[in-house]
């Protein structure tokens, strides 16, 4: 098989042209349409173990000072 990419003859089995790394075929999966994963920005989220503990805080000040 002739890479369409680079014109390097590859095994008829190949995946990826092993000069020039492009893939031999079409993938049977496609990625997602918004782009990689990983230049994706993170949904802000909020700091529940700080939250919760910030809310014990107060509970044990608050019985600490009224008992």
């Amino acid at each position: 098989m002739i890479c369409r990419h680079c014109g390097t003859d590859i095994a008829d089995k190949a995946l990826i042209c092993y000069r020039c790394g492009n893939p031999t075929s079409e993938p049977r999966v496609k990625p997602p349409a918004g782009g990689p994963l990983l230049n994706r920005p993170r949904r802000a989220q909020p700091p529940m173990v700080a939250i919760v503990l910030a809310l014990i805080l107060a509970g044990l000040a608050l019985w600490y000072l009224y008992s």
